[in-house]
């Protein structure tokens, strides 16, 4: 697994010296790891918007338009789950990281040995994180936590992943993608595969699913859905 993490830090030397940092709590703990350097909240939000795939994230608090904090929560109301650690010169501000479910606080400067502790932690979390897979959709490699799917559709050469984020189109069968689910997925149609959790009325011909959406289930998959769905709740 190689750890996606992204350092946002408006100062530039800060931001260059933190980067250097994770690189080297990286090779001394024998993980791959890929380290995104930002230098403010919007320039980290035009990447995050084609790649949701971040485990850990570094973000300054006292940034320009808009704070460490402020992205913190814009990110959780978006589903993503990342590791958050923040960096602040001020400790105020620590109280506010209990809503967005933060990781820690590091008062700058940092040092190797605090940091290198908290991305230990931060590391240990991200390796049991929820489910999820790992698609390429137009030339972005994307993770997709289970619980934010709300079903697949299949088209002729290609798949649509519709989740709580957007749609994702990948170049991938229905059936490779089944393989790679786990058991909160089921096969309710040769084209389609749903979220169990995201059913809310299972009817003879089609299922409805929270937010309004309905897709089609095959003949004869009316009991083995009922089944699935019993098991998964008992």
């Amino acid at each position: 697994m190689t750890l996606k993490i992204a350092v946002c830090e408006d100062d530039l030397a800060q931001r260059e010296a933190l980067c250097a940092l994770v690189a080297r709590w990286a090779a001394a703990r024998e993980h791959r790891a890929a380290v995104g350097p930002y230098p403010s909240a919007e320039a980290f939000l035009f990447d995050y918007a084609g790649a949701h795939g971040f485990d850990i994230l570094l973000l300054d608090v006292e940034m320009g338009a808009m704070n460490g904090v402020e992205l913190a929560r814009r990110l959780r109301r978006d589903k993503c789950r990342a590791e958050i650690i923040f960096l602040t010169s001020h400790t105020e501000f620590i109280g506010e990281g209990y809503e967005v479910d933060a990781l820690h606080y590091l008062i700058k400067p940092v040092g190797a040995e605090k940091l290198f502790h908290v991305l230990d932690r931060a590391a240990e979390r991200a390796a049991i994180s929820p489910p999820s897979i790992v698609v390429n959709s137009e030339g972005q490699t994307i993770r997709l936590y289970e619980r934010e799917i709300r079903y697949i559709e299949a088209f002729l050469h290609e798949c649509v992943i519709v989740a709580d984020s957007g749609k994702y189109r990948v170049r991938e069968r229905i059936s490779d993608l089944e393989a790679r689910l786990s058991k909160q997925f089921f096969r309710c149609h040769r084209s389609y595969i749903v979220f169990l959790p995201a059913i809310r009325r299972i009817g003879r011909s089609e299922l409805l699913l929270e937010g309004g959406a309905s897709i089609p289930l095959a003949r004869g998959k009316y009991d083995a859905i009922n089944r699935a769905y019993i098991d998964f709740y008992g």
